[in-house]
């Protein structure tokens, strides 16, 4: 049996913890002062910053959790003890930290009704802490991994509404075209559409998130299935969205720009008493696009509220109804290895007949609890999901460069998500040693429908050649299912447990340790022709990382760690009777980085890593109706990273990234030696933004990158390029802003990502757009 030889293993695996810690337990005395950030009415304060100081000894900083706890393990000393947060007036205390146990809340005023602060002035684009890549508040320079974090006033500041914009500045992380219906990256030389996630919790369906209801985006890098689950070999997305707080608020904010752009959003919160706030955001959007015919239409609203049901219980509900229609836009194809040179606003394909929609509900519940040392946080979501989408596909063109194929189908989905997670913690001391200890577990169940039909053009042919010079079509059409579509029903259910112990041995030195065990099962139903397939995977997931610091600002760390991939795809959508044999995909990352938090507000961090896929799928070189797992891709990398402020006046975020990814042993696609597909060799990103005076303000940014495939083939190149943007804000008065936002201010023609060799998405010429904000 898996389950009692993976408990022997864990319950092995906190022994030694236990017993290394004891072993190194060092002669000086430390103890732990631990407590609560609370308002007048002594309601908890969430996302608080607490630092404690002494002379001669380094300052630390953490944030306080759903409950407004923070906690310390320090040296006997007599400390100065500080919190902030939005909307409270600063204080500080002075404390002496003994032999024992120190229990302190901190009290923090309301701020004057009357006191604005400056739109223009960016607070900055970091932050100290966060927990989704430990499940546990963890400082960013103790985690031991790369993980860039954008937050919502560089996503204010540079005009972001969907996650493409996001990770234009992230370091490792490209865009890719996604058939135009859909949200999907490549990390670290992996293609992704479904390792997307929304405070922790999976939301994998296929389709187009926007960012008005989201707090900060969370790009954690490497595997993360200790934390997060199946998948997630190259990195996940975590988007954590706005919640009620106990701070009044009131934003509007309205835009307007080039091609039609017409976007609104609204963020409205309010606290009815000291126990109870409500928070409600809303969008609304109407655009076109440069690409001729091509437009879109979303709106999305997202009530949340906060109960403090006593001074150790919250509980958080949020609701989000979220509509996305749009045109399927396919772009444009190749021609002998290059971009075709058609103009890039032109459309192939029947504008009229294609279209994406995309409808989602999700609801949730979190609860957080505290029993005595220990923390319990609980989150319910479910999420219910509509999508269907109708393309026109652009294929090869003829030699003679006169015509194009084109062909077309359709596919609906329809899922059900529910996913519950229990998390425990508790922080104690082993001699000097401190631990935080983490276990928790996942059980979800999801349920989907998947429906595809092709094309046939006069109900004939599945394809039709179009004039290259102007491939606007209206011939015919009848969509029915080919002999390969997919009409099938997939459930899956998930169980899984983990534990983890974050250890401090001595202010240089820490470690972190963790191990998942996932029951994957799926049932796969063909209703084309009955089969009933089922997949039951058990998954081992460890995790292993060792952070030095020489200086409380620095941190050199090492990281190891493992992730898989079940053969069913990051969707689920089929399984045959031979993958229904087939072993997951492993995904096993080696980094070794370094993080330094130059000052308080700015950081620079470093990574060099190497990631292995295994267990990839090949032909049998003795038997081609045969299917192998021998094919293996290799990821080799280097990231540089920059946030914060450098000056009061000047904030910056971006970095650079080398990646080599290739196929390191034959895969069933693709022979050894050959590249992934878009993955450049080199990108660079750079955003600034610099206060010339208290209202006005200036922004730049620069976008570089190189060659790289537009198909695992490597026959088509998607040039490199250079882009610059910028921007100006100007606040009227405190509580009204315009800001300015121009995109790729010296027009230079790009192509930006594709998806295979003739889907082309050409980058977007200049543009600007114009928003005014209105805060009370």
């Amino acid at each position: 049996m898996v389950l009692p030889n993976l408990s022997r293993v864990l319950v092995l695996f906190s022994l030694i913890v236990v017993f290394v810690s004891a072993a190194m337990t060092q002669t000086h005395q430390h103890a732990v002062v631990r407590g609560r950030v609370l308002d007048r009415n002594r309601a908890a304060i969430p996302g608080a910053t607490v630092s404690v100081s002494a002379p001669g000894l380094p300052s630390l900083t953490t944030t306080t959790n759903q409950l407004g706890e923070y906690s310390f393990s320090l040296p006997q000393a007599n400390y100065q003890i500080t919190a902030t947060a939005d909307g409270f007036v600063d204080t500080s205390e002075a404390i002496r930290l003994g032999e024992a146990a120190l229990e302190h809340d901190l009290i923090l005023q309301i701020a004057a009704a009357g006191a604005f602060v400056t739109i223009t002035d960016t607070a900055g684009y970091g932050i100290p802490s966060l927990s989704s890549a430990t499940k546990t508040p963890t400082l960013l320079r103790d985690i031991p991994q790369s993980v860039s974090v954008v937050t919502q006033e560089q996503i204010r500041d540079q005009s972001m509404a969907s996650v493409a914009d996001v990770v234009a500045y992230v370091p490792g992380i490209t865009s890719h075209q996604g058939e135009n219906n859909r949200d999907q990256l490549v990390i670290r030389g992996n293609s992704t559409s479904a390792d997307f996630f929304l405070n922790g919790v999976r939301d994998d369906v296929q389709y187009y998130r926007d960012l008005y209801n989201v707090e900060r985006v969370e790009a954690l890098k490497g595997p993360n299935s200790m934390t997060f689950g199946r998948g997630g070999g190259g990195g996940v997305i975590n988007r954590v969205t706005k919640a009620a707080g106990f701070s009044p608020l009131r934003e509007f904010t309205a835009q307007g720009g080039s091609y039609g752009n017409k976007r609104f959003t609204v963020d409205y919160g309010q606290p009815l008493n000291n126990r109870f706030a409500f928070r409600v955001n809303g969008l609304y959007e109407n655009s076109d696009s440069f690409r001729h015919f091509v437009d879109l239409e979303r709106y999305g609203v997202n009530p949340t509220a906060t109960f403090v049901v006593t001074s150790r219980t919250v509980v958080t509900l949020s609701y989000e109804h979220f509509y996305d229609r749009r045109t399927a836009d396919r772009g444009i194809p190749s021609f002998q290895g290059r971009p075709s040179d058609t103009s890039i606003s032109t459309f192939f394909g029947d504008p009229n007949r294609s279209h994406v929609n995309a409808g989602v509900n999700l609801a949730s519940a979190s609860v957080d609890h505290q029993i005595g040392r220990f923390n319990i946080h609980n989150r319910t979501m479910f999420g219910g999901y509509d999508r269907y989408y109708q393309n026109y596909v652009p294929g090869a063109m003829t030699p003679d460069k006169t015509r194009v194929a084109i062909s077309a189908y359709n596919n609906a989905t329809r899922r059900r998500n529910i996913f519950n997670q229990t998390d425990a913690t508790a922080t104690l001391n082993t001699g000097s040693v401190k631990h935080v200890f983490l276990a928790g577990a996942e059980v979800g169940n999801q349920r989907s429908r998947n429906l595809r039909n092709t094309g046939f053009f006069n109900n004939v042919s599945t394809s039709i050649l179009a004039p290259f010079e102007n491939p606007v079509i209206d011939a015919p059409i009848t969509f029915r299912q080919s002999a390969t579509d997919a009409n099938n029903q997939v459930k899956t259910r998930l169980a899984a447990g983990y534990l983890q112990d974050q250890v401090e041995f001595t202010k240089y030195l820490q470690f972190i340790g963790g191990l998942r065990f996932d029951y994957f099962d799926l049932n796969f139903h063909n209703n084309r022709n009955g089969e009933q397939l089922r997949r039951i995977d058990r998954l081992v997931s460890p995790r292993a990382g060792v952070i030095v610091k020489p200086v409380a600002p620095v941190s050199v760390y090492v990281n190891y760690g493992i992730a898989y991939l079940p053969s069913s795809g990051d969707q689920f959508s089929s399984l045959t009777v031979i993958t229904q044999q087939v072993k997951p995909e492993k995904f096993a990352n080696y980094e070794l980085g370094a993080k330094w938090d130059v000052r308080p507000r700015l950081s620079l961090t470093t990574a060099v890593y190497r990631q292995d896929r295994t267990n990839t799928r090949s032909t049998d070189p003795n038997d081609p109706t045969r299917i192998v797992q021998t094919g293996s891709q290799r990821t080799n990398g280097f990231e540089f990273g920059l946030n914060g402020k450098i000056t009061e006046a000047w904030t910056v975020s971006g970095g650079y990234a080398y990646q080599d990814a290739f196929i390191s042993r034959a895969t069933i696609s693709a022979r050894q030696g050959v590249q992934v597909a878009l993955v450049p060799h080199h990108t660079f990103s750079l955003w600034n933004n610099y206060r010339v005076i208290s209202r006005l303000a200036l922004g730049f940014g620069v976008i570089q990158r190189s060659d790289m495939f537009a198909a695992i083939d490597n026959a088509v190149v998607l040039p490199g390029y250079s882009r610059a943007d910028a921007a100006l804000f100007y606040s009227i008065s405190e509580r009204w802003r315009i800001q300015v936002n121009m995109q790729n201010i010296f027009n230079r023609k790009y192509y930006l990502t594709a998806d295979g060799n003739n889907n082309i998405s050409p980058g977007v010429p200049a543009s600007g757009r114009i928003a005014l904000i209105a805060r009370f």
